[in-house]
């Protein structure tokens, strides 16, 4: 195990060949319902969420993905889940129903804002599994520190949207990097890809490039590939 001050942190997403982890720049227009509807790619799409399964027991993602995924809008019980979530929601995106379904399907919810008004507030005394980590500005560095020293989390799956990923890639807490890619080039220069954010623009900032290490490298069927790369710090 890394002797990190912080949880030891791998990016796992599912991409295009072209990077992108959208099917087009509107959230309407999504890789769990378009992608599956394609012949030649929809064969091997099962196998990312096979792969998903075996992550770390902590996976991170935004309140935006989990409004995107419809958890406000569930009225059914989910099947629990072993998996511990940490959701960074800022706006807020989820509402009370969706935090409630949420501490209903995962083992621990760890809600992460800025927003002294966030409605997991209202569902402190009713769900033992919610944690509200508050913060005046939502500083990332602090924040996995905070996990780590506060609430023992030693690794962590990030699966989090393109320009926070990009975030956690400037500050240099993302150690490992999981990728499966699926046999499809989506194209358009607005569509999310898997590092978005601000661009590089000065020779002195090419230092916020990160090298890789190639680890493993999987043929999976249906045209799909697993990469495995340590992030060189």
């Amino acid at each position: 195990m890394e002797n990190y001050k912080r949880p030891v942190n791998t990016l796992f997403m599912l991409m295009s060949l072209d990077g992108k982890i959208n099917s087009g720049d509107s959230d309407e227009l999504d890789v769990d319902r378009d992608w599956c509807k394609i012949d030649g790619v929809k064969e091997g799409l099962h196998q990312y969420y096979e792969i998903e399964k075996t992550t770390d027991w902590y996976s991170l993602n935004t309140g935006r993905v989990m409004e995107k995924i419809g958890v406000n809008d569930r009225k059914d019980k989910p099947e629990k889940i072993d998996c511990r979530f940490i959701i960074i929601d800022r706006k807020p995106h989820i509402n009370e129903n969706g935090i409630e379904y949420l501490c209903n399907w995962v083992n621990m919810l760890f809600l992460v804002t800025d927003n002294k008004n966030h409605p997991a507030y209202k569902l402190l005394e009713k769900f033992d599994n919610l944690r509200i980590i508050y913060y005046e500005n939502i500083e990332l560095s602090r924040m996995m520190e905070d996990l780590k020293n506060n609430y023992d989390i030693e690794r962590i799956t990030i699966q989090s949207g393109g320009t926070l990923n990009c975030e956690f890639l400037r500050k240099n807490l993302i150690d490992y990097v999981n990728i499966v890619i699926a046999p499809i080039l989506v194209g358009s220069a607005t569509t999310n890809t898997l590092i978005d954010g601000k661009s590089i623009s000065k020779v002195e900032e090419l230092n916020k490039l990160k090298a890789l290490e190639l680890i493993e490298t999987h043929v999976l069927q249906n045209s799909y590939i697993q990469l495995k790369y340590k992030v060189l710090n």
